[in-house]
């Protein structure tokens, strides 16, 4: 073997070492953008208690906020900019754990200028189509799950923005606490679509979701809130592992075929000496 030959495959070898020693780390626990998991779970959980102990092991995933984009007044003032989620599905429901930092609790809407804290989880009614985010569309609903710190649960219906209506008979069930300067709140609802225009949860496939968070101290109502892109709960069988798994295995196989090529040769040329 020449000395040129055996520099350049000493160098490939080193090059995809650290490569794998690079990009290995970065991607092992990589998971696919505004995915968030979704746990298989039992009703003997006792989920819809915000503080069960079978939380704590749901992998929670970190969705960003931003502002709404309404021409309300002040809508770009908001105050929260992420929300962690945590997703369980039985055979009867869904839970969602939704957790936001939040250093005051606000509950009373009875003074002038008071508003409570609040959560809101929005699905498509149809779940094979993506609405407009903003409430979706006339011809495209979604639903809504809602909650507020003055003891409000609500079902809601709209149909773009301005248009949201009550289901007249709420099925979601919801728990809170607030405790070490976060919120914590859960919200369920059976799997079924128990009414017209309410959202099937489905088994078998992926289903969009989008969040929304307002901060009552800040006097965040209405359009001044602070909102997530659309998400996926990954509720369909997917790909085994994520995409970045492929890679890593393929750098790490070129790592290997490189360090069997050096070896080779590196005998070929003991034998030849």
């Amino acid at each position: 073997m020449t000395r040129s030959r055996e520099m350049w495959l000493a160098g490939a070898f080193a090059v995809l070492l650290l490569a794998t020693a690079a990009v290995g780390p970065l991607v092992v626990d990589a998971r696919p953008a505004f995915e968030i998991p979704v746990e298989a779970g039992t009703e003997d959980e006792n989920l819809d208690n915000v503080t069960a102990a079978a939380w704590t092991e749901v992998p929670a995933a970190s969705v960003s906020l931003s502002t709404s984009g309404s021409s309300v007044p002040a809508a770009d003032d908001i105050t929260v900019e992420q929300t962690s989620v945590q997703a369980v599905q039985t055979d009867q429901r869904l839970y969602l754990r939704l957790s936001w930092p939040d250093p005051s609790v606000d509950r009373s809407t009875r003074a002038i200028r008071s508003f409570a804290d609040a959560v809101a989880v929005q699905f498509p009614e149809n779940t094979s189509a993506r609405p407009p985010i903003a409430m979706g569309g006339s011809g495209n609903l979604v639903n809504v799950w809602y909650w507020s710190a003055d003891n409000t649960t609500q079902e809601l219906l709209a149909g773009g923005p301005g248009s949201t209506s009550r289901f007249a008979e709420s099925t979601l069930v919801t728990d809170a606490t607030h405790a070490d300067g976060r919120w914590r709140v859960v919200l369920s609802r059976s799997l079924e679509a128990s009414t017209g225009n309410r959202t099937a949860i489905p088994s078998d496939a992926d289903m969009d979701v989008a969040l929304a968070v307002w901060n009552g101290s800040n006097m965040e109502r209405s359009g001044q809130k602070s909102v997530s892109e659309w998400h996926y709960l990954a509720l369909g069988p997917g790909p085994q592992g994520p995409p970045y798994q492929t890679i890593l295995w393929i750098v790490a196989g070129l790592a290997i075929v490189g360090s069997a090529l050096v070896t080779i040769e590196g005998v070929r040329r003991t034998r030849g000496d």
